[in-house]
């Protein structure tokens, strides 16, 4: 049922995100885990867009497409994390309504930057898998600044229109949030403006900025896997998928949690495990990425191996 305009109704100034203050004695604890995960993630992703941009061999196309998603990681991180922090810290759980949609502005955008970035380095792997002899010619240098730049500019174009949208709906009470940062479903379920011309145009632009990149992925994956499965050596099947590896586990974590928070209903006990899987794909994957790709990339393995060997080098002969 849509709702209505709540003329006669008290506009809300101020939400309050409930967050996990459900469980107040775990306040100290999550804080401390929290600022561990938050200090992690940004040397980590810090760490990896440091590498690429001063590691000549790491200057290929998918060591590129690798630094925009870390460096988009540290953005996506900041957005939620020290806000939640000070919440924690404080036990200040409100947040202005210019700050909560500000807050889903700049989440949601990196969100979609993130979906498109995903795209543009599975388009990566298919060509380099599936099309090897005319990789080097197609995935050039500008067509990689071309995939980068559109992601990001994409990515806030659409939700800057979704964010104007957002920001005509009228908020009369209730002012609860019961999630730790302020997205969609959220605010759309706390207006009393009539959503019934709204909600399909957002519906519209969720589709441009998150579907339509997910299906360009599966579609790359599919036609990938193929390939290797036709790949008649043992050998040459595991090297041809080790090169596309750590990118299909970061695709399989982060569209596998946003699935899981989108689609569970959000009733009862299963809230709670909502908000678990939301940690999941705010928290715990921006802090898990930086580890997939060091871990599993001999190149990104060797540059490490090199740092602590120059490191060690120099403080045995500081002179």
């Amino acid at each position: 049922m849509e709702k209505g305009e709540g003329e006669n109704q008290t506009a809300v100034t101020e939400f309050i995100l409930l967050g996990f203050g459900d469980h107040p004695e775990l306040q100290p604890l999550l804080f401390l885990v929290f600022l561990v995960i938050y200090i992690a993630t940004m040397a980590g992703n810090i760490f990896i867009v440091v590498l690429v941009a001063t590691h000549q061999h790491l200057h290929t196309p998918m060591y590129f497409f690798l630094g925009n998603l870390s460096c988009l990681e540290t953005c996506y991180t900041s957005c939620i994390l020290p806000r939640l922090l000070a919440s924690l810290l404080t036990g200040d759980r409100t947040i202005s309504v210019e700050g909560c949609i500000t807050q889903f502005h700049f989440f949601g955008s990196l969100v979609t930057t993130e979906c498109s970035l995903l795209a543009a380095m599975s388009y990566d792997r298919y060509l380099a898998i599936c099309k090897p002899l005319h990789y080097g010619t197609r995935m050039n240098s500008r067509l990689c600044i071309q995939l980068a730049a559109g992601s990001w500019i994409s990515g806030f174009l659409i939700c800057t229109i979704v964010t104007c949208v957002m920001s005509q709906l009228i908020f009369c009470g209730p002012n609860e949030i019961d999630h730790f940062f302020c997205d969609f479903t959220s605010l759309i379920q706390l207006t009393c403006s009539d959503t019934s011309q709204i909600t399909p145009i957002i519906y519209i632009f969720s589709f441009l900025d998150a579907v339509s990149p997910f299906l360009l992925t599966l579609t790359s994956y599919i036609c990938i896997i193929s390939t290797i499965l036709r790949i008649p050596s043992t050998s040459g099947r595991q090297k041809a998928f080790s090169t596309c590896s750590s990118h299909l586990i970061v695709v399989a974590l982060f569209y596998g949690t946003i699935m899981i928070v989108y689609m569970l209903p959000k009733s009862g006990t299963l809230r709670a495990l909502n908000k678990v899987f939301s940690v999941c794909y705010t928290v715990l994957t921006p802090l898990a990425n930086p580890l997939i790709y060091s871990l599993r990339n001999r190149e990104v393995k060797e540059v490490l191996k090199n740092a602590v060997r120059r490191a060690v080098t120099l403080t045995k002969n500081p002179d």
